[in-house]
């Protein structure tokens, strides 16, 4: 979607900050015992109250109102009975639509206290996010992106995940650019435009390099080779002065 009158804009900024509070509300709800399929439940009545719909449900006939993926699983995970336990990596991706208009986001989240290393790299994974929309606006390359988060994954030690990329937004889930990749890669010369509506969602691993199916579902993914994996996710649009990122609780 590209952006062109104030209220486009305002349809965004409106679902942007239900799916964020949505998400963060999930997350400070999150409990040691708690099954996914309850955490889930909360995030539908969230979207339900504001009138909001869940987007991988209407869109792909997603089973759960929201993806809750926990530890080894690394992006797209059904909700269901698996009980969260303290130390646990808990990713939750919010993304839904209200009058026609589409926002997504999504967070790392640690139940209780984490490992150093775990607390560390959700640090970086959000750091890499905002190194990613820092690098968004008017006429400046889509690879950028990629590039710059491989430059500050590379000096500490990270790896990314090279096949779950960014994409477009706005008037569906997924549209054109339907690839920005947040890795480093090279030929790609699209360039971004005033009004663009896209997302940054890097992932972030210590080790991690390709998002595989598993065998109990055709959703939920885990990392190959496997490795902990952290992703975070804002909605933005591209201007001339940067980026707005919509995807803000308020």
């Amino acid at each position: 979607m590209t952006i062109t009158h104030q209220d486009e804009l305002e349809g965004l900024k409106k679902i942007g900050r239900i799916v964020a509070n949505t998400m963060h509300s999930m997350a400070a709800a999150m409990e040691p015992g708690m099954t996914t399929r309850e955490l889930d439940s909360i995030g539908h009545e969230l979207l339900e109250r504001e009138g909001a719909v869940s987007a991988p449900q209407a869109t792909y006939d997603f089973p759960g109102t929201t993806c809750i993926s926990v530890n080894e699983e690394i992006a797209h995970g059904i909700p269901g009975e698996r009980r969260l336990a303290t130390g646990d990596l808990v990713n939750i991706d919010v993304s839904a639509s209200f009058n026609g208009y589409f926002a997504d986001t999504g967070a790392t989240f640690g139940l209780g206290p984490l490992q150093t290393s775990l607390d560390q790299l959700c640090r970086d994974g959000k750091r890499a996010m905002q190194i990613g929309i820092a690098q968004v606006g008017h006429d400046k390359p889509l690879a950028g992106i990629g590039k710059a988060i491989g430059t500050f994954a590379t000096k500490r030690g990270y790896t990314l995940i090279r096949n779950l990329a960014s994409h477009g937004i706005g008037k569906a889930l997924h549209e054109a650019p339907e690839e920005v990749p947040t890795w480093p890669t090279k030929g790609d010369k699209r360039r971004m435009h005033n009004g663009l509506v896209l997302t940054v969602e890097p992932f972030l691993s210590r080790g991690g390099r390709w998002a595989t199916s598993g065998a109990d579902d055709d959703w939920t993914l885990y990392s190959e080779p496997a490795a902990p994996v952290v992703q975070y996710e804002h909605t933005v649009v591209a201007t001339r002065r940067g980026a707005i990122i919509v995807t803000l609780p308020g």
